[in-house]
């Protein structure tokens, strides 16, 4: 029997120095990867060079123009899309400087509603050029200081008044007339409304963006002080009468006034709290307090009692100036509900639909 031979190594062994090189080779690939790998996570994430985050930002441009001659005034360039229609404002002061933001109304269309500052500008675009249309509103004044001066003025006219200074009554008269006690009643009355304007002002009230026209405050100044200035003469006049029912129409009268009072001062910490609150989607609801209960009837019960409040005046002092300051009060305040009534009717539809706007069935 022969024996097998073996095939010699040379010829069928794989040479190892190529397989030993292949696998080094490999190894050592993966040991980069592997250092590679861990250099990148170690350093974090790799940020954007900051060519390539601010080639994404886009701009505005505002174009604004005369809103008589439609002529352009300026361009407002470079406007980022975060920006608000106040920011355009302070832009657009800086190259008119005769223009103060307060000033400065813009209107998206010329017939159209004044921008609200904090519109945000992104939202009016329909593509990278934006036109407004620029109104001069006029010298400007803070709503605080509007009502402040405001209500100043009669609370420390009727105190004048009240006093009987010897350049307004005869002073020989003054002491001669005894005073009713509802010369006294009315005046602590009056002050009293007032003084509940002041702090509520100060307190209580928040008010929305935007100024006053100065004009505006002058008309509002010269009817509260000239109607103030003709109820008080009249009521601390030497000779003034007292009401004809007497002391039952004068107790009467000053119960309605301070419970109208307390009502107006509840209604408005009620719509402050709101406002505070956030809670801008339901419409205000009464509370344990009875004084709110008239939300039930009406969607503007602030107006209700501050005409209230005068109708109660004037039946307490039966003076014909006060009836006809009331007489005008009740048709301003009638017109401010109506007008707010329309704008609760479109954000509180079925919750206001069957209130009225300030006296149930009237208004």
């Amino acid at each position: 029997m022969h024996q097998r031979q073996k095939p010699s190594a040379p010829e069928h062994r794989s040479d190892p120095a190529a397989d030993g090189g292949a696998l080094s080779m490999s190894h050592n690939d993966s040991r980069s990867l592997l250092n590679l790998s861990q250099l990148v996570l170690s350093a974090g994430q790799i940020k954007p060079s900051p060519a390539l985050k601010h080639s994404k930002i886009t701009y505005f441009e505002v174009e604004i123009l005369d809103v008589q001659s439609k002529k352009q005034i300026c361009i407002v360039d470079k406007v980022p899309p975060a920006s608000t229609v106040l920011d355009v404002k302070h832009k657009f002061h800086k190259a008119c400087p005769q223009w103060y933001p307060s000033r400065v109304g813009l209107q998206l269309e010329r017939n159209g509603p004044f921008l609200k500052d904090s519109i945000n500008i992104q939202s009016l675009a329909v593509s990278s050029i934006i036109t407004l249309y620029f109104t001069d509103l006029g010298q400007q004044v803070g709503w605080t200081t509007f009502f402040l001066t405001e209500y100043t003025g009669p609370l420390l006219i009727y105190l004048l008044f009240y006093i009987r200074l010897s350049t307004i009554y005869d002073q020989v008269e003054s002491r001669k007339n005894f005073r009713h006690p509802v010369v006294h009643l009315a005046c602590f009355c009056h002050c009293l409304h007032y003084i509940r304007h002041l702090l509520e002002t100060l307190f209580v009230h928040k008010f929305s963006e935007g100024h006053a026209p100065l004009k505006n405050m002058i008309k509002g100044c010269a009817f509260y002080w000239g109607f103030t200035s003709w109820i008080a003469y009249y009521i601390n006049h030497p000779r003034y009468t007292p009401p004809s029912f007497g002391h039952r129409q004068v107790s009467y009268a000053a119960l309605a006034f301070l419970m109208c009072e307390a009502g107006n001062h509840f209604i408005n910490v009620a719509l402050a709290h709101q406002t505070n609150s956030g809670n801008k989607t339901c419409f205000p609801s009464p509370t344990y307090n009875p004084f709110t209960w008239l939300f039930l009837l009406v969607s503007c019960p602030n107006y209700t009692y501050e005409a209230g409040s005068w109708i109660s005046f004037t039946v307490m002092t039966q003076t014909l100036p006060v009836g006809i300051f009331a007489f005008l009060m009740v048709i301003q305040m009638s017109l401010w509900a109506q007008k707010k009534h329309k704008l609760y009717l479109k954000r509180f539809y079925p919750e206001v639909r069957r209130k009225a706007a300030m006296i149930p069935v009237i208004f």
